[in-house]
């Protein structure tokens, strides 16, 4: 009996033991097969994936990152979005048990997963070369080849835009620091943000890294397009009627305003969605080139204002001729006419050589542009600046004219343009106080101000006090008076005055006032960036911009020095675009360039495309966007003008400016940076663009696809489509249609 017991409680514990083993091998063999799926299972099982390129963007993609010295990089955690009903119920479940696992770590986040997504140091991309060449001008034809000719270099040219510096922006608006200067980041870390579902941009700080932490900020975003979309246009509803210039023009409709111009750049809080309409009178062809630079010959009903028939009747020099505005022959707004006015000047100081040693000159304010007229006559290329109080709106007579003009506010805030790219400034009774304010406008003139430049000056006979305070604000500045003379004939006084071109005079004042710039003072961060009460100091290394002056036009054109790196680059480059042009603008898309004169190019590198079209008597605004790489200083030392602008917003001109509007591959790279780009810029473009106006528009297909419908709805003629691979080409015309 005992044996016999003692043998039942033996099986027994050894069925209990062996169901342990069991057990046990089971759950190693699990575990074994949980971390050999882990290891070598492919990485679109993952949930944890990474993008190796940002390019293929179509919609909103979840992302939280982190700038540091070496680059760009990346920690998301993405669930794939699949066919199944439970997908959003599953990405609930791993992002609480994230949270749960992973202490201050980032919550997942669900969104769309991409296949091979890996960590890309800054400046790389998914098939980067390491050489690229473009092909030559024989092997492109009309318009076939243009596309797929241009995908090496266009590569190159986004590159390039992911190694320059984006500024971050909330609905349109800029940040800055302290100082006043431009907040930039990394163009790949905004082309990446977080997007919620409701299109709001985070950016989250990283706890590993202290040194480069950034504090959260938010901006609302959204799609690049919507398919289903709609589009149901109209007219806008402003003060300004037919000449409505939405970040300059005063909008509001509560009191009586007394001004019509903002005294600062400000935009509307909410993008302007609604089309300019047409001059009531209707829209006339304007008077062709060079018809309308021999004589001024303007369609009265296309630049009609309030206030301009008034100021009309006012003037000798400009009158009313049944349709028209014309100028008589040798008139101007000054006594004894333009030409004897430039006359003077050259007999004042023989160094000025216009055309040659001066080429690229601004014109603060505007009277009848015919001093940007004359100097065209002698190949200067003169920018006439318009400023705030210009109630008469005469910068849109130098447009509809065919001249270069924009509109910007003078106040507080720096001018869009680079430090020391103007040959020479001109100021003819331009009713500014030079001498207010510290000087503070005047110290903008000399950043903007090419050392050795010419700041010309006249008026009328001033004031003793103000001659006084101007005199010793120029003399502060260590700018040198080379004339100062009162024309008889003119009876207006000129005096002409000398940048400095090294820093060893200012060593020598007496008096530090104003200062100079402390190093670390950017003086080509210009866009809403504030005037500084001080003096860049004047560049001294041969590697450094504006040591030398350029060569004479048109060889600057060509020419390339020194501080310039990647001339091989930009040889290629000029070739590249002088075979588009050539072999495909200029032939293949029906265009007729004989009433083509006023040229934008929305989104210039390197002025390739505006020194292509040097030979034609056409005129090309250089558009830098604010977000790319600071190239606006190459296209001036080209003898080329240009402007800094962020598409988010409105451009500083009147509606019906332009004849033809070039975007290169603008609207991929606006994607991620404000509200709707395609449909803010479009409305923009229909603003700016006269009708019967062509736009040309080389982007990705993807891009073009909805692009093309959206022009439609405008009833835009589309002219020609051509895509190959990715890439592709619109061109459309605008019409005269307005709902």
């Amino acid at each position: 009996m005992a044996i016999a017991k003692f043998g039942r409680l033996a099986k027994r514990s050894y069925k209990s033991y062996g169901f342990c083993v069991k057990l046990t091998a089971v759950v190693i063999l699990g575990l074994c097969f949980v971390f050999v799926w882990s290891v070598f299972s492919p990485s679109k099982f993952s949930v944890t994936s990474q993008r190796e390129t940002f390019d293929d963007f179509a919609e909103p993609v979840s992302a939280n990152g982190r700038v540091t010295d070496s680059g760009v990089h990346f920690n998301k955690n993405e669930l794939k979005n699949g066919k199944e009903s439970s997908s959003e119920k599953k990405g609930q479940i791993l992002e609480e048990k994230d949270k749960k696992r992973v202490k201050g770590s980032p919550p997942l986040k669900s969104g769309n997963m991409h296949k091979d997504q890996k960590n890309v140091p800054k400046g790389k991309k998914q098939g980067d070369k390491s050489t690229r060449h473009t092909k030559q001008a024989g092997e492109q034809k009309i318009p076939e080849k243009e596309g797929s000719e241009s995908d090496d270099l266009q590569e190159e040219k986004q590159d390039e835009d992911v190694n320059g510096s984006e500024e971050d922006t909330e609905n349109g608006e800029a940040n800055f620091n302290e100082e006043g200067e431009v907040v930039q980041g990394d163009t790949d870390l905004a082309n990446a943000l977080d997007l919620d579902e409701e299109g709001v941009e985070k950016v989250e700080d990283d706890s590993g890294d202290s040194t480069n932490s950034k504090k959260n900020k938010k901006k609302k975003l959204g799609p690049l397009f919507d398919p289903k979309a709609h589009y149901s246009w109209k007219l806008c509803s402003t003060r300004s009627k037919h000449n409505y210039i939405p970040c300059i023009d005063i909008e509001s409709s509560s009191g009586k305003l007394q001004s019509y111009r903002h005294h600062e750049r400000s935009c509307p809080k909410t993008s302007v969605l609604c089309l300019v309409p047409l001059p009531h009178d209707g829209y006339g062809t304007p008077v062709k080139w060079p018809e309308s630079k021999v004589k001024l010959q303007i369609l009265y009903k296309n630049v009609a204002h309030p206030k301009l028939a008034a100021f009309v009747k006012s003037q000798n020099w400009v009158v009313e001729a049944g349709e028209y505005l014309a100028l008589p022959e040798n008139q101007s707004a000054l006594k004894g006419g333009i030409q004897h006015y430039l006359e003077s000047i050259e007999e004042m100081v023989p160094d000025i050589e216009w055309g040659n040693n001066i080429r690229v000159v601004l014109d603060v304010g505007c009277t009848d542009s015919s001093f940007v007229a004359s100097l065209l006559e002698k190949n200067v290329l003169a920018l006439t600046l318009g400023l705030k109080d210009d109630l008469v709106d005469l910068p849109q007579l130098a447009l509809e004219r065919g001249f270069p003009a924009v509109v910007s506010p003078l106040a507080t805030r720096r001018l869009p343009f680079p430090s020391g790219v103007f040959d020479a400034l001109h100021c003819s009774e331009c009713s500014i106080s030079w001498h207010s304010n510290g000087g503070r406008l005047l110290l903008e003139m000399n950043r903007i101000l090419r050392p050795g430049g010419y700041f010309i000056l006249s008026s009328k006979h001033d004031s003793i006090e103000i001659e006084e305070a101007m005199s010793k604000l120029t003399a502060s500045i260590c700018w040198n008076i080379l004339a100062d003379k009162s024309d008889e004939v003119s009876d207006i006084d000129v005096k002409i005055y000398q940048k400095p071109e090294s820093n060893d005079i200012y060593e020598l004042r007496r008096k530090k006032v104003p200062p100079l710039c402390k190093e670390n003072e950017n003086p080509d961060a210009a866009w809403y960036a504030s005037i500084k009460n001080c003096l860049h100091s004047i560049p001294s290394s041969v590697e450094e911009r504006g040591t030398e002056w350029p060569e004479g036009w048109p060889k600057r054109l060509e020419t390339f020095p020194d501080w310039i790196n990647n001339r091989e680059k930009l040889i290629a480059e000029s070739e590249h675009w002088k075979a588009i042009v050539n072999n495909s603008y200029l032939t293949g898309m029906g265009i007729d360039w004989s009433s083509i004169r006023n040229v934008m190019d929305m989104k210039a590198i390197n002025g390739g495309f505006a020194a292509a079209l040097s030979q034609q008597k056409v005129w090309v605004m250089n558009v830098v966007p604010v977000h790319a790489p600071d190239t606006l200083p190459i296209i001036y030392e080209r003898g080329l003008i240009g402007i800094y602008h962020d598409w988010c917003e409105s451009f500083g001109s009147y509606p019906r400016s332009y004849d033809l509007l070039h975007a290169d591959h603008l609207f991929s790279r606006l994607k991620n940076r404000c509200k709707h780009p395609i449909v803010v810029i479009v409305v923009e473009m229909d603003r700016m663009l006269r009708p019967g106006g062509w736009a040309i528009i080389r982007d990705k297909v993807e891009i073009l696809d909805p692009l093309e419908g959206i022009l439609r709805s405008l009833h835009w003629e589309i002219r020609l489509t051509f895509g190959k691979d990715r890439e592709g080409i619109l061109c459309a015309q605008k019409t005269g249609w307005r709902p």
